[in-house]
């Protein structure tokens, strides 16, 4: 059987942790008197947080020292950690699970590439680190997407072509950064948002064996 490199976002593909990022965010906003809606973390998906910050501070029109943005980092990292504490595999998306056992029984290499710098203690936390042969996190990485830089490390850690490699994402930026690294991109998500990725399913129940078998024979 051929080898593919399969490849996951963390945020919104295997779990869903972007209601903890909201409500962080939020806390923060709200003391600066920033009004900040759930349509506006949107704009913060597969976004670096340093990025995050500076669009919530655009928002209000709000200028801040480099001290003061550092501080609200931490705190905004810390206001997260403490929704996580509680986090197991019933957190885990729809079919992800189902989606992984069978990927390892047919021998392909697996990898997580994600901007969050969490994701390790995530993938721990919810049961399922052994089914990654690498994981490339927001520590490992200089360039956020659409720049295809942790997809590609990841590829390379796998010992497979970028070519060869499937990209499920969640975000606009990440199947942009997919494309660009001349992958394969899977949108998991709405198709009025994802349109640019080469396949998309509403979640990884919608996808059916037979697919996954077609992609890993090609």
């Amino acid at each position: 059987m051929n080898k593919k490199a399969f490849i996951f976002d963390l945020d919104g593909v295997i779990v869903d942790t972007a209601r903890y990022h909201y409500l962080a965010w939020q806390k923060i906003a709200n003391e600066l008197k920033i009004d900040f809606t759930i349509e506006h973390n949107e704009l913060l998906k597969g976004v670096s947080r340093v990025r995050s910050l500076d669009i919530i501070l655009g928002l209000g029109n709000v200028e801040a020292s480099q001290e003061d943005k550092n501080r609200w980092l931490i705190q905004k990292n810390e206001e997260y950690l403490s929704y996580l504490v509680d986090m197991d595999q019933s957190e885990l998306l729809p079919g992800v699970l189902t989606m992984l056992q069978y990927l390892k029984e047919n021998n392909q290499p697996i990898a997580l590439g994600s901007a969050s710098k969490n994701a390790r203690p995530i993938l721990e936390k919810t049961g399922i680190r052994h089914y990654f042969d690498a994981v490339v996190d927001g520590n490992d990485v200089s360039n956020a997407k659409p720049d295809p830089e942790v997809f590609l490390i990841a590829a390379k850690l796998l010992n497979v072509s970028p070519e060869n490699s499937i990209v499920f994402e969640d975000s606009v930026a990440g199947v942009q950064a997919a494309n660009i690294g001349k992958m394969t991109s899977i949108g998991i998500g709405e198709e009025s948002v994802l349109y640019e990725a080469k396949y998309i399913f509403q979640d990884f129940t919608k996808i059916e064996k037979g697919f996954i078998e077609n992609l890993i024979s090609k």
